[in-house]
């Protein structure tokens, strides 16, 4: 069945036509965090059944939100002969922070198929599971939330040799969880209105992100960034703007201008993809002094996100601005309770401050502990046309500095060194190592299966790498962090 344009984040389309959706980019898929991982399936052929097929109604219902999209992304997402996957074989074994898969084509299009190829990680979690634990994931996976996510961890186990455990399909408990999930978040704010839903990346699939709107929907929340889910329920789909969008642009203060200046409608400056205090909030403040009633907002994302407000609330008041501030990343009801309580001793009104969730709402009220947050999935920019690009982050210690240019990965065959080499495309395989993303399907990445742990993993970066990192930092940071 053909994947409908519409089953991306709104954002993407924001994106593409304040960037250039026809320009050769690559991303990457890694994982953060989760130890030893095995993949189980063959990624080029899994990216590639993500595609999407789009419809004249698909550009109606975009045009109906403001998303109305131009020649250049219409063309865009049609070239996929022109997209190019590089990733590790099927069977092969991984360890956090390694990019396993890049994905290289037209911006709009490679850009397009992140929020459903996030969800590969529960693919990956199961397969691990049941390769070390099969007691552990009967546990894992006795209730799940939809037909969908059940049939996904059959399709693992099968993929990987192993035998089915059972599994419950337990939707009305799940609707139940999120609806009350939901309904302690708007007592919090006092207005579902001043709330939305940013879950499709949290989701195992599309069915269960679905399952989720309707449980926020029945309690009276009716804003998403999943335009197809917008569709289906009559819901609006909303988002601006990705850390991908201020990478294309490598400044703050460009890339927001784009934003504004390409697009007639309100603007979303997001923070801290180089430094929320020094460069993204300074930045975002110069363009709303200019046009202070365009009713633009402020999005912080990441690093301590209390003093970024505080700050933010405090340097508005001096230049007489008053911007809309959004939070997200991480929120429970708690941190929204303490966001209201700064809210009301700053002053500012409940209508200039709503919150996002996503992995709160979606994923927490799962059974199964297999979310993304458990393995931290990323999808990163690091190469648009000829310029490797990077997400500093605002705190180095959060790890969340993403790699340039356009990343490949060796593997250790022998001898001593690091069991896993970030290099790049084109450069000399080390000695003593061999390129994992061109082995032969079913090769395995060590010498033996995911019992190999005896030695700890090392992960390191090669001179080509490390070369990169170096430069786009001294160029964003001259006089250092």
């Amino acid at each position: 069945m053909a994947t409908s344009l519409l089953a991306t984040d709104g954002y993407k389309f924001s994106m593409a036509e304040a960037g250039w959706p026809l320009r050769r980019e690559t991303f990457y898929y890694s994982h953060r965090k989760g130890g030893l991982q095995v993949m189980p399936l063959d990624l080029a052929a899994y990216v590639r059944d993500l595609l999407p097929t789009p419809t004249p109604e698909d550009y109606d219902f975009l045009a109906k939100y403001d998303y109305e999209m131009g020649v250049g992304f219409k063309a865009a997402i049609l070239r996929k002969e022109k997209l190019s996957v590089r990733a590790i074989p099927r069977g092969a074994c991984f360890f956090p922070r390694e990019p396993i898969l890049t994905v290289t084509g037209p911006s709009a299009l490679v850009s397009w198929v992140e929020p459903l190829l996030l969800q590969l990680n529960f693919r990956i979690q199961v397969a691990t599971q049941a390769l070390t634990d099969r007691e552990g994931l009967a546990r894992a996976l006795a209730r799940v939330t939809c037909d969908e996510q059940k049939a996904i961890a059959l399709e693992t186990l099968d993929a990987v040799g192993v035998k089915q455990v059972p599994i419950t399909v337990d939707t009305e408990g799940y609707l139940q969880r999120v609806r009350a999930t939901v309904k302690e978040l708007i007592d919090a704010v006092e207005d579902p209105a001043r709330i939305f839903e940013v879950g499709l990346r949290a989701a195992t699939c599309q069915q269960q992100h679905e399952l989720a709107l309707q449980a926020c929907k029945d309690v009276g929340v009716t804003r998403t960034s999943n335009v197809e889910g917008a569709r289906k329920l009559g819901m609006i789909p909303v988002g601006t703007m990705g850390h991908e969008h201020i990478q294309r642009f490598g400044s703050d203060d460009a890339a927001f201008r784009a934003m504004r200046e390409r697009r007639p409608q309100r603007s979303s400056y997001l923070l801290d993809t180089f430094d929320t205090l020094t460069s993204g909030i300074p930045a975002a403040f110069q363009l709303i002094r200019e046009e202070p009633g365009a009713g633009d907002s402020i999005r912080f994302d990441s690093g301590n996100k209390k003093l970024q407000y505080l700050y933010a609330v405090t340097r508005a008041r001096d230049i007489g601005i008053k911007p809309v501030n959004i939070l997200e990343d991480g929120l429970d009801a708690e941190a929204t309770r303490e966001f209201e309580d700064l809210r009301r001793q700053v002053g500012w009104e409940p209508g200039s401050q709503f919150y996002g969730y996503g992995g709160h709402i979606v994923a927490r009220t799962m059974e199964c502990p297999f979310t993304r947050d458990k393995v931290a999935a990323i999808y990163k920019l690091s190469q648009t046309g000829p310029q490797p690009v990077m997400k500093f982050g605002n705190e180095l210690a959060e790890g969340k500095q993403s790699i340039p240019g356009t990343p490949v990965l060796f593997r250790r065959r022998h001898g001593s060194g690091p069991i896993g080499l970030v290099g790049q495309e084109g450069e000399p395989v080390p000695d003593g190592y061999f390129p994992l993303m061109e082995a032969e399907p079913e090769t395995p990445s060590l010498v033996g299966a995911l019992e190999v742990n005896s030695e700890p993993a090392k992960i390191a970066q090669t001179q080509a790498t490390r070369a990169l990192v170096e430069e786009l930092t001294r160029k964003h940071f001259p006089k250092g962090r």
